[in-house]
């Protein structure tokens, strides 16, 4: 074993998402937005909970900065809600929801934080949803006046902008699979999803940079490295495909690609959709890419009989999370180089990372972790063998501060560091905290020497 120190520079945070811990849905006069809607249709929330009040931080934010304070986290990454700010997504602007941004933005400089604000982590107004949402090519000067009306109001303090979360899940999930908000089945309306999407984020890129001329500009989304099943053309053909769908078709349009060609949907729908400059829009320049991290894709064709298929080879381990994901940390450093080695951009940072296992409070008072514990040391490990590679990482963000409400699943799913009972409010760092706060403050980590 050897011991690798992280660059002092290097930044320590953890993330979390508006509608997924603010609460206060309805107060201060902010819109209902789309995951208000959704959460309150019988059947859509695997528990029948909502997000009304999830970890009601927006009564408990200090609190919420203290524990980051204690953590010594170098970072927080934040997502603004939209309707909070823009009650009905364009036009008339909360000064109350735009005062609860300034003020936990003021709490977390205060406490020596530096805030990375997301703009976009899905909770679309419900008034712009009732106008066609991210499938009407209207909602990119929505997300351009959004943008110019944050960036405007929080762009003397917070540097670090994020100007979409997995756009992957908001066209695809939201809109092609129905199982997110607005909770559509429809491959057309998910191909206009994700051009007006990625069209959003490249024309809201000048107008942050405008208001914030020191800033830095980034896009998120979920990569995952995707292995065939065996060495078959059938196989290896689904690998392309889908690594084409949830790789490529978020990526190369940044770096002037256009869209790939070998994809499981209609090409010809989705060029459909594209307009003289959009694709040039697509390529502002970036100052980072945020990759957010869980597993691999192991990659079977899904219509060939196996008799005709060669047998299969490659298999997922034994260990998967209560999310069904196999834990594979040796993936976070396969997708950090795959890339940087084709698409180059300047900077990265692992914006998500984390693991959600069942917690429960011993008689102690105490929540003991070890499988999450467990998972953070092995990929803060491949993180390590990242930054030792040379590709410029700058910062890895935990995936979630907080227990919350995990979307569809509701408060069926921990992925929190600090434990939250969802009936009282307490919040309790969980073990996984206390082994986070030793890395954070040791700045260093064991790992193979033959690594």
């Amino acid at each position: 074993m050897m011991q690798l120190r992280f660059p002092d520079d290097f930044v320590f945070g953890a993330a979390t998402s508006s509608y997924q811990i603010e609460g206060a849905w309805n107060e201060d006069g902010k819109g209902e937005s789309i995951w208000d809607r959704f959460a309150h249709t019988p059947g859509k929330i695997e528990d029948g909970t909502t997000g009304d009040i999830a970890c009601d931080h927006v009564h408990r934010w200090q609190e919420d900065i203290g524990l980051m304070a204690d953590l010594g986290l170098d970072a927080y990454r934040f997502s603004v809600s939209w309707p909070r700010v823009l009650p009905n997504g364009t036009g008339q602007v909360s000064d109350a929801g735009l005062a609860f941004y300034d003020r936990m933005v003021d709490g977390l400089l205060e406490a020596g934080i530096r805030p990375f604000l997301t703009l976009y982590h899905w909770d679309l107004p419900q008034a712009l949803q009732e106008r066609g949402g991210w499938t009407d090519r209207r909602i990119v000067d929505a997300f351009c006046e959004y943008a110019d009306v944050v960036s405007r109001r929080l762009g003397d303090r917070v540097k670090d902008w994020i100007t979409l979360n997995e756009p992957f899940v908001s066209a695809i999930i939201g809109h092609w699979e129905g199982r997110h908000a607005p909770g559509h089945r429809n491959e057309e309306e998910m191909l206009a999803t994700t051009h007006h999407l990625l069209l959003a984020h490249g024309r809201s890129v000048p107008v942050i940079r405008a208001n914030v001329p020191d800033g830095q500009i980034g896009i998120t989304n979920v990569h995952h490295p995707f292995h065939a099943a065996s060495d078959s053309e059938y196989d290896r053909l689904t690998v392309e495909e889908y690594d084409g769908l949830l790789n490529r078709t978020f990526l190369d349009p940044l770096v002037g690609r256009g869209y790939p060609s070998v994809v499981p949907y209609n090409r010809a729908t989705l060029d459909s959709f594209i307009q003289p400059g959009d694709l040039d829009a697509m390529t502002a320049p970036l100052d980072f890419l945020g990759v957010n991290y869980y597993t691999r894709r192991i990659e079977r064709h899904p219509r060939v009989p196996a008799s005709e298929n060669l047998p299969q080879t490659v298999f997922p381990r034994d260990e998967h999370t209560e999310m069904g994901w196999e834990v594979y940390p040796e993936g976070l450093f396969e997708i950090m180089e795959r890339l940087h080695r084709d698409y180059a951009f300047p900077q990265y940072f692992i914006t998500e990372n984390g693991a959600a296992y069942p917690d429960s409070v011993d008689e102690s008072g105490a929540v003991q972790d070890p499988k999450r514990v467990a998972y953070y040391q092995s990929h803060l490990a491949q993180t390590a063998r990242i930054v030792k590679s040379g590709i410029p990482l700058r910062g890895y963000f935990a995936w979630s501060l907080l227990d919350n409400f995990e979307w569809s699943f509701g408060f069926s799913r921990r992925f929190g560091i600090v434990y939250v009972d969802f009936e009282t409010q307490q919040r309790i760092p969980k073990a996984s905290y206390q082994w986070y706060r030793t890395l954070i403050a040791e700045r260093a980590i064991e790992l193979d020497s033959s690594d």
